[in-house]
This record gives C-alpha cells, sequence and structure tokens, in this order.
C-alpha cells in the first residue's frame, strides 16, 4: 500500500531573492544550528537548559529570538519551511549572539516525528497559515493528528499557546484541541483571550493585522 505524506501545511517556500548577509547565515551558520537528523533528545543539544521550547512555524522568527533572549536558560526549537523566514531568523540569532537557539528548516511535522515522549516544556502555534478556503481547510496545521502529537510531546504540566487573527482558523482549532483530553484550555473569561497574554512578543507580521478578526490568543495546559 502506497503512503503518501501529509498534505503541506504551509505555503511558498521562498518568495524574493534572499540579501547577501543573510544568504552567508544560511550557509554558514544553519548548520550549526540544525537538530540531528534522525531521532534525538532535545536536553542533548543543551543539557543544561532548565526546559525545551517548540516554536511551530516561527515566520521570520522575532518572537523565537526574543523569548529565546529573555530565557536564556530554556532551549527554543523552532521549525519553518519558508526559507526567507528562516534566512531572517538566523539574523536575528546572529545579532542578538543567542546560543540557546535551534533552527528546523523544513516542516514542523517532519522535526516532531523525531522527538521523544513528553520531551517539551512548551510549544507555540502563533499565526499559522489560515488557508481560509474551505476546500483548502484539510491543509491547516491544526488537525486531529497534530494534537495528539502535541500531546504526546508536552510534558504533563506543560503549555501550548495557538494565536490567529483569522476567527474560523480560532474555532477550527479550539475545537481540535477542546477534543482531545490531554488537553485543557484555561481561559476563565473574554480578556484570556482577547488580550495579549503578559508574556507575548508583539511581531512585525501580527502588526499588520492580515486576517479578518483582533488576534486571539488560546492558552491549553497539557493535563
Amino acid at each position: 500500500m502506497t503512503v503518501h505524506p501529509p498534505l503541506r501545511s504551509y505555503g511558498r517556500l521562498k518568495t524574493r531573492t534572499i540579501k547577501p548577509r543573510q544568504a552567508a547565515l544560511v550557509e554558514n551558520l544553519l548548520p550549526s544550528l540544525r537538530p540531528p537528523a534522525g531521532a534525538f533528545d532535545p536536553r542533548a543539544l543543551k543539557p543544561d537548559a532548565a526546559e525545551v521550547w517548540l516554536e511551530i512555524g516561527f515566520g521570520g522568527g522575532e518572537h523565537m529570538a526574543a523569548q529565546a533572549g529573555l530565557h536564556p536558560d530554556v532551549l527554543v526549537i523552532g521549525a519553518e519551511p519558508f526559507q526567507n523566514g528562516v534566512a531572517s531568523a538566523l539574523r536575528h540569532i546572529d545579532e542578538q549572539a543567542l546560543g540557546n537557539v535551534r533552527v528546523h528548516d523544513g516542516d514542523a511535522r517532519d522535526l516532531m516525528a523525531r522527538l521523544p515522549d513528553a520531551s517539551l516544556d512548551r510549544a507555540f502555534i502563533l499565526f499559522p497559515d489560515p488557508w481560509p478556503k474551505a476546500r483548502h481547510n484539510k491543509r491547516r496545521l491544526v488537525q486531529a493528528e497534530t494534537v495528539a502529537e502535541l500531546a504526546r510531546l508536552l510534558k504533563p504540566g506543560g503549555a501550548l499557546r495557538y494565536a490567529s487573527d483569522w476567527a474560523d482558523y480560532v474555532d477550527w482549532s479550539l475545537e481540535r484541541f477542546v477534543k482531545n483530553p490531554a488537553f485543557r484550555w484555561v481561559a476563565d473569561q473574554a480578556s484570556d483571550w482577547r488580550i495579549p497574554p503578559a508574556d507575548h512578543i508583539t511581531t512585525r507580521y501580527e502588526e499588520k493585522r492580515l486576517g479578518d478578526c483582533a488576534p486571539v490568543f488560546l492558552d491549553f495546559v497539557r493535563t
């Protein structure tokens, strides 16, 4: 029986020519930041790390780099297939001399499959590609299978933050997370999802407000 890979949950891999400085970082810095190609324990990448965090789809890397800078004792692993975004993230990492970031320049699901159970303390899915047309909804990153994989990877008590500015995708994602008994939505009142959490880092992409609603933030705890 032929096994087909999962549908791509992202669009183009590259839009414009990468600037020379960033291209040099892709060539010289990125190889040292890539996680191992096979199965691996993230703790082995930084044995003194207090926690391990994963950002799925880090865009231009602003949020990932800022969180890494604020939490030097945390190993932050980011996954992003968009080459221009990876190049931008490398610039942030280089300029801030961040030694606690690792970068997977590909599909986050490939990376997640290589991680052991209960190996993450926190995960972020911030403003993923909404695939707003109904016929494309199956390409959305947040599916029951992805939620189950995150449940496998997060430690009990681990945190997951999802954010989107597309109302339909918010509803879609909330439905899939609350259907999985491994996750508990921690909101008590509307301000819990309407107001950015105190530790959220706003990015230039978020400020563009490209969606159809104000940003919504959903925080979950792994039970």
